[in-house]
């Protein structure tokens, strides 16, 4: 038997003994939805995670949803009027946002590589861009004049640490992403002279954080940084994006993140910001945190099997649909995610299953050697923090598998 990370947070049986999600039995989202595998994300559970923002963190943070987490176009429009703000990576989440309603709202654009299509409907559409290069600030002043239009720009910095403690840590080292701190105050003075509408900065230092501390210590580092800049161009930041970075638990080792401590961290650290500060604007974008634990994938056990003795529960989904589940999106060692018999969900696990997906290869493993319920032909397999980095993260044509269905429940 292997560990596997812990079901999030108010997923209940229903009364017949299977998953309940929104209040209703898995087995009736999925005859409304027409089958499996099938993606279920869960609204309450969202609310839920924004109302924690809220009440932890100070007045002065907004918070902006990163749409590369799930561009799910009926979570967009949900999400349109609880949060403050979108964080895009190209012109195609852009026009996801702007179909959802939300370019009403702050919106800003991220990514090291944007093409000329990417910026010239950015400026367009009023976007803040978050410049990762000189070259980038040189060919969005150029598209910007050739049209007449004044580009809203931020400039996103390679900060000089690094953290520890983080899933994947984008800090203190060479990067493609963002400009290197100690270049940003000469970009900044030419973006003005140039006649660009600076608006502040941008520094994303790692994700997928579960420790308090590690957060805190970055956002008091990136205050700092954000200080040291407006004092070497003499201009205050209006807009100090913070990044985000706040993790959830996927693995049995996994612990919550205190977001009590990160929200008292911060306070501190915005309260004791230098002057030049005093007028800043700070932002947190977030994506795994607020939409991860609220999604479920949902697949069809097709066939079950004993080999070498070990018994395997083949499903219609896999790692097309969901490919973080299978270890193969930025995972360095494997470990099962939450994982559940959604047909037998109040029955005690009483077997050692492997989990498969559908597809010709061995790394197509949802489930490697979890304790479930005796697992038959026709349950449904739930796996759960589904709700970020899943089907859009997955490569969904391989195999010419049939596409996963969703629903905002």
């Amino acid at each position: 038997m292997k560990p596997m990370g812990p079901i999030p947070p108010g997923f209940v049986a229903a009364d017949d003994g299977s998953l309940a999600i929104a209040g209703r039995p898995v087995e009736a989202w999925v005859a409304e939805a027409g089958g499996t595998p099938l993606f279920l994300y869960d609204r309450e559970a969202m609310a839920a995670k924004i109302a924690a923002f809220r009440a932890a963190m100070p007045d002065r943070v907004a918070l902006h949803y990163a749409v590369k987490a799930n561009p799910y176009d009926d979570l967009l429009s949900w999400l349109e009027n609880r949060v403050d703000g979108f964080d895009l990576a190209s012109a195609g989440e852009l026009a996801r946002v702007e179909a959802a309603g939300g370019l009403a709202r702050p919106v800003s654009m991220a990514g090291p590589g944007k093409s000329d299509d990417d910026l010239s409907r950015a400026l367009a559409a009023g976007v803040t861009v978050n410049l990762e290069s000189e070259g980038e600030a040189a060919r969005l002043v150029a598209l910007a004049e050739a049209c007449g239009t004044t580009p809203r720009v931020a400039v996103r910095v390679n900060p000089p640490f690094a953290l520890k403690g983080a899933g994947m840590t984008m800090g203190g080292r060479a990067s493609p992403f963002g400009i290197d701190a100690a270049r940003v105050p000469a970009l900044i003075r030419w973006l003005v002279e140039r006649g660009a509408d600076w608006r502040g900065l941008h520094v994303y230092a790692g994700s997928q954080i579960l420790r308090a501390e590690v957060l805190v210590e970055a956002q008091r580092a990136t205050v700092a940084l954000a200080g040291e800049v407006a004092a070497a161009v003499g201009m205050p930041v209006r807009d100090l994006n913070l990044g985000g970075g706040f993790g959830i638990p996927y693995a049995a080792v996994d612990e919550p993140l205190d977001l009590a401590a990160v929200g008292a961290g911060l306070d501190e650290t915005i309260r004791a910001a230098p002057d030049v500060l005093a007028e800043t604007a700070y932002a947190i974008e977030l994506g795994r945190w607020l939409v991860g634990e609220a999604g479920v994938y949902l697949a069809r056990v097709v066939d079950v099997k004993e080999s070498g003795g070990t018994t395997f529960a083949v499903t219609d989904g896999g790692l097309h649909h969901m490919l973080a589940a299978t270890g193969n999106f930025g995972q360095t060692l494997r470990r099962n995610y939450p994982i559940a018999n959604a047909s037998r969900f109040s029955q005690v696990a009483s077997e050692e299953v492997t989990v498969t997906g559908c597809l010709c290869t061995p790394i197509d493993l949802l489930g490697d050697a979890v304790m479930l319920p005796e697992t038959r032909v026709g349950d449904l397999v739930a796996i759960f923090c589904a709700g970020a980095y899943g089907l859009s993260a997955s490569p969904q044509a391989f195999l010419g598998q049939p596409a996963a269905r969703e629903r905002l429940v």
